[in-house]
């Protein structure tokens, strides 16, 4: 794949599947740290594009970037939703009736003096983790996290996580969001260098650190569930755009394009016009532990 390209290399890759290995790992701990992902080119290229989406979007006081919608913002990130070396683990954990609900991509310049910790720790899915009443609450989603600069060392903006915390419903804090708080014990700031990506259980307890380095944050975040789940990002004018059509069917069955307006199609009633269904089953690589609803 040509790192300028917006077309992904679905068609001609060998994809496999998680490990039994990375599947416990996962399982126990909630994430998974893949080096080396993104070639050097690759992240030159990347880091780009997000130093351009920071130089013409509005910017919060503290001069960051928080972008929702990271493809439609900036279609020169499509590769990346379906990289060889990190999509397998998405369709592995969730199956192929899959769509992209929630990305955006960040940029964070230093933070010149410090700020006094406050809580700004959770799980991902918003209203999910108010109105499903299990314990624990159901995966539902994963999140794929690229690092585009390097945070190998602490206090560069690191994700912050606490290891395990995926079945975990709750964590003690504050009263409210603004009073000074510390981080919860066995919280760890993690550690990667540009080119690498951080895969996540939705609901692992975690939050952004501050940047008090002299390097400037960026990281893409995209995030997967199942295709009976509303998306969060704007999708409406996809279609319509010029770039669309360069994409290959699994890339614009992850942005929303495929069943439009279909809801049988969305709780996948129609696998074989689902592209990923397709693609896993042409390289013999369906998980029988998602079968079609009618076989």
């Amino acid at each position: 794949m040509s790192a300028t390209t917006t077309a992904g290399p679905t068609a001609g890759t060998d994809w496999v599947p998680m490990t039994s290995e990375q599947r416990e790992q996962f399982d126990t701990d909630g994430y998974l740290v893949l080096k080396g992902v993104l070639s050097p080119d690759e992240v030159r290229h990347y880091a780009s594009v997000l130093d351009t989406a920071h130089a013409t979007h509005p910017r919060a006081a503290d001069g960051s970037l928080h972008l929702l919608s990271a493809v439609t913002s900036c279609p020169e990130l499509a590769g990346l939703i379906d990289h060889p070396a990190t999509f397998p683990l998405v369709w592995s954990i969730l199956g192929w009736n899959v769509h992209i609900y929630h990305s955006h991509l960040d940029v964070h310049p230093t933070i010149p003096a410090p700020k006094p910790d406050f809580w700004h720790w959770h799980q991902d899915g918003g209203r999910q983790n108010r109105e499903l009443e299990t314990d624990p609450r159901p995966r539902l989603s994963v999140k794929l996290a690229y690092w585009l600069s390097d945070v190998s060392e602490e206090g560069r903006g690191n994700l912050t996580l606490l290891p395990g915390s995926h079945k975990t419903n709750w964590l003690p804090g504050p009263p409210k969001r603004d009073v000074p708080w510390p981080a919860p014990p066995g919280a760890v700031q993690v550690k990667v260098d540009a080119g690498d990506v951080v895969f996540f259980d939705r609901r692992i307890w975690h939050a952004r650190s501050f940047n008090y380095s002299e390097i400037t944050r960026r990281c893409v975040f995209l995030g997967y569930t199942y295709r009976w789940i509303a998306i969060r990002d704007e999708i409406a004018r996809l279609p319509q755009q010029p770039w669309w059509n360069d994409l290959s069917p699994v890339q614009q069955q992850l942005l929303g394009g495929v069943g439009v307006g279909d809801g049988d199609h969305h709780w996948g009633h129609y696998p074989e016009s689902t592209p990923l269904y397709v693609a896993l089953r042409d390289k013999g690589l369906l998980d029988p532990s998602y079968p079609p609803l009618i076989p």
